[in-house]
């Protein structure tokens, strides 16, 4: 765990893990003895995955991990779409060749599971397969050709020293290696809908969105781990792509209607207390529909704004300043999101499919191991699981 040492990594653990809502159920049944059981099974190590060796600095540690790690499960990233690019560059991408290198290192390992961020075919169009990548490997269309991570890191390294010899402020830089990510690749909607910030939805309404309930990604996981434990060929790379696009799709317009239904009759709460009211979604269906949008709702109102703010002397400059923030933040939110709401793709998920019929061939309760998306009901798991958990645990 990211911590300075092992006393702050077992509060981190106790504070943001075993405390949580997520260990409940455990909790009631083991009562009092829930602290001790899982001490007892749970080690945290401080260190980082964004440094070699995982950060981990104590050298006996090390080695006595290398002689006693036989499973690694490296789920370790950033997931915020708006994350700084040398934020995620050191966590998603070097982070995952730590990993790769302190695995090579263990004498008893038999599994390293990754986790791969989501949508990493981009925009690719028809039928994604379950096939990894090669090094260097770009996507169609994509700006540069090659991907050399080495000069990927020499570019950040290179544009923080020159930012931070401009004596930039610490939100300057931040700002400024946000737009370098950008040069070089549904919870928040949601929010911003129910908060009345979003009047309006771009995405193609008909496209595909890949959703897939977390307790089933977990339990794929153990499903792979299992399978891959007990196989005769440990060399073995095989990439699961866990989603429903291929076998129960649902479409950016369905979900969109049940998110106005559900905040239609359960509306978040402004500070003062009272609800929010919705108004019915309009969706822009193309990025330049958007653009036109923007340009003749809000374009104008900055622009006699600012003539305004000049005339009387900066007077406006803080709520001219503000608008331009948020019409340029919705600029680029729709730019970070395009590749997700104008997906053309259908994630092949063959090898998944296989994985779950090995399962139910080895005796294993496939109730309780389930990770098929057939069995999926939309209407119910987006209203009384999915928006629910989002106003219960994301806002609160």
């Amino acid at each position: 765990m990211r911590a300075t040492t092992k006393t702050s990594a077992e509060q981190r653990l106790q504070e943001e893990v075993v405390s949580t809502e997520l260990f409940r159920v455990l909790r009631e049944a083991h009562g009092e003895n829930f602290n001790s059981i899982i001490s007892s099974k749970v080690i945290p190590v401080s260190g980082d995955v964004a440094y070699e060796n995982l950060g981990v600095i104590d050298s006996k540690l090390r080695e006595e991990m290398w002689q006693e790690i036989d499973i690694i499960v490296n789920s370790a990233a950033t997931t915020k779409f708006d994350e700084r690019y040398d934020v995620s560059f050191g966590i998603n991408a070097m982070g995952a060749m730590h990993i790769q290198d302190f695995g090579t290192k263990c004498s008893k390992l038999e599994v390293l599971l990754h986790v791969s961020t989501a949508y990493v075919h981009g925009s690719r169009v028809g039928l994604a397969p379950e096939t990894s990548f090669r090094m260097g490997e770009t996507l169609p269309g994509a700006k540069i050709p090659y991907l050399d991570i080495n000069l990927e890191k020499s570019i950040i390294e290179e544009r923080l020293g020159l930012l931070q010899t401009q004596k930039l402020s610490e939100k300057e830089i931040t700002r400024a290696m946000k737009d370098l990510g950008i040069e070089r690749t549904l919870d928040s909607i949601f929010v911003g809908y129910g908060k009345g910030k979003l009047k309006f939805f771009v995405g193609d309404p008909e496209s595909v969105t890949d959703l897939m309930p977390g307790d089933m990604v977990v339990n794929c996981m153990l499903a792979a781990m299992a399978s891959s434990h007990s196989s005769s060929d440990k060399k073995d790379l095989i990439v699961y792509q866990v989603g429903s696009s291929r076998r129960n799709p649902v479409k950016y317009e369905e979900i969109k209607w049940l998110m106005h239904r559900y905040l239609t009759k359960n509306p978040l709460l402004d500070n003062k207390g009272n609800p929010i009211k919705v108004g019915l979604p309009i969706t822009l269906n193309t990025m330049a529909s958007f653009h036109n949008y923007i340009s003749f709702h809000y374009s104008p109102f900055l622009e006699v704004l600012k003539l305004t703010n000049m005339i009387c002397c900066n007077l406006f400059e803080s709520l001219y300043t503000n608008a331009k923030r948020r019409i340029n933040h919705a600029l680029r939110l729709a730019e970070l999101y395009k590749p997700y709401l104008f997906s053309q793709a259908i994630f092949d998920d063959s090898n998944t499919d296989n994985l779950r019929m090995r399962m139910r061939g080895s005796n294993i309760d496939m109730e309780l191991l389930n990770f098929d998306p057939k069995c999926i009901m939309w209407d119910d798991y987006l209203l009384n699981t999915h928006f629910l958990g989002i106003a219960k645990y994301v806002l609160k």
